[in-house]
């Protein structure tokens, strides 16, 4: 079902309602935030629902079993059983034929035929999020960091919670399953701020990304009959694209948990303000790079020790990161180049410069720029179909071939379009740079909020065109 469906517009108001006519009763309406969760998740397709439930018997029992033994070899058994799981099923939907492929090419290369069959394997929506999910529970259990739940329906509710279920925010167990042992009081005003932050993450959507799409899908497509000129701005649209696109689910997820009373962490922090690729790692995705940080990253050994090892983790996170996003070699890359230009600010001690300072000043704009660039270059890579593609259009890019523009004013709708989205940015990044200013993690409309959410609303109806969440297939 998706956020910005007709099926969720009508699913959302309902589970409003009964919700809050069961605010006296705990139990009754973390038993219905279970159900709606699974028909919200249904909708795409029942049967892996099953994966669900599954995953969910499997960190719950595990989760007791912890609190119950002593030794180690156990309670490690334990925690190994968890993470073979939930790391098997997510290899086994989203990598078998990545690795058949990757297996028979190894010896092609080499001279040797061989034959092997891949599965028509459908990809269950959101496995990699509710995996990494409940890995984070039963890892905090077994470290000591975080009692295990005894009530089944809570921990079902928080790893099946539907707002951040299928693209996030990962959520921690220690900051969203203790939510689902109090009660919940209706506030209106928390309620009213998940409301704007609805209709800002389905601007972000709809208006932004769906129609950055439109010419980044032609550019992409047919990359080797476009100027460098456009193919950067290809590029520069996809950068655009694919925030709008996450950041606005991740809006919409904060938004409707907030309708219901739940916090959910901060996803994006206006990357595209960062000064340094550390930066924007702090920025992009938090929840997936933190969870990184945590849970592979310092376990490994992370700053500390000789730069070797140093070097050595800074790559395997990013590699990791890369291969998370999806079965294809362009992501590894992507992960790869991220690492290299994360390298020489690790080197140089660099990569903490902009923990403190959230604010920015004008001298450091040229900073962001090239931070955006580099960044942009690299997105290449996540949206192309291959190695050569992404490295045929970065080389048609830097070869200067020409600066026409043509695919922005060759019909009516291109050109609304592109005027669509230029004032639509502008708009974004002026609303975001206002946040940045006065060091505030969400975007300040007021003193004029209820003019600038109307003409939300208005883009919405008039410039909509729709398509599915870019981190669906992740």
């Amino acid at each position: 079902m998706l956020f910005n469906s007709i099926d969720f517009a009508v699913f959302l108001p309902l589970v409003f309602l009964v919700y809050w006519c069961l605010q006296r009763h705990l139990k009754s309406q973390n038993t219905f935030l279970v159900l709606a969760s699974y028909i919200f998740y249904g909708w795409w397709d029942w049967r892996f629902l099953s994966l669900i439930l599954f995953s969910t018997v499997v960190d719950y029992t595990i989760g007791l079993r912890l609190k119950s033994q002593d030794g180690l070899k156990q309670r490690k058994a334990l925690l190994w059983t968890s993470i073979i799981v939930n790391i098997g099923l997510l290899m086994f939907f989203k990598y078998f034929n990545f690795f058949v492929d990757s297996f028979v090419t190894a010896f092609t290369f080499f001279g040797v035929d061989i034959q092997a069959r891949t599965l028509d394997i459908i990809l269950p929506v959101g496995i990699s999020f509710y995996t990494f999910q409940t890995l984070s529970y039963t890892i905090d259990v077994y470290k000591g960091k975080l009692k295990p739940t005894t009530d089944f329906i809570q921990f079902a509710a928080f790893v099946s919670f539907f707002p951040q279920l299928v693209a996030g925010p990962i959520e921690r167990a220690k900051h969203l399953l203790p939510q689902f042992e109090i009660k919940r009081q209706f506030d209106s005003t928390y309620a009213m701020s998940g409301i704007y932050l609805i209709i800002w993450g389905l601007f972000k959507k709809m208006v932004i990304a769906d129609n950055c799409a439109f010419f980044v899908n032609q550019i992409f497509e047919n990359s080797a009959h476009f100027s460098s000129l456009e193919l950067f701005l290809g590029a520069v649209l996809f950068g655009l694209q694919i925030y709008g696109d996450f950041s606005g689910y991740s809006d919409i997820a904060i938004g409707v948990a907030r309708l219901f009373g739940f916090s959910l962490m901060v996803n994006f922090s206006f990357p595209y303000f960062s000064r340094n690729i550390a930066e924007f790692w702090r920025r992009w995705h938090i929840s997936l790079s933190t969870w990184f940080r945590d849970y592979i990253y310092i376990p490994l050994g992370g700053s500390r020790g000789k730069r070797a090892y140093q070097i050595r983790n800074v790559l395997i996170v990013f590699l990791v990161s890369g291969f998370w996003h999806g079965a294809n070699w362009t992501f590894i890359a992507w992960g790869a180049i991220h690492a290299l230009l994360f390298l020489p600010l690790l080197i140089f001690k660099r990569n903490r410069t902009y923990v403190e300072t959230f604010k920015i000043n004008m001298s450091q704009v040229p900073r962001i720029l090239l931070t955006f660039v580099v960044v942009t270059i690299a997105w290449v890579f996540f949206r192309a179909d291959s190695i050569q593609h992404a490295s045929n259009f970065i080389l048609d890019m830097l070869s200067f071939n020409g600066i026409t523009i043509d695919v922005f004013y060759k019909t009516a709708k291109s050109q609304l379009f592109a005027l669509m989205i230029l004032t639509s940015v502008l708009v974004m990044f002026w609303l975001e740079w206002s946040s940045v200013q006065k060091e505030n993690k969400e975007v300040i409309l007021s003193p004029y909020k209820a003019i600038f959410i109307a003409i939300l609303i208005t883009f919405m109806g008039v410039f909509k065109n729709p398509s599915d969440f870019i981190y669906f297939q992740f």
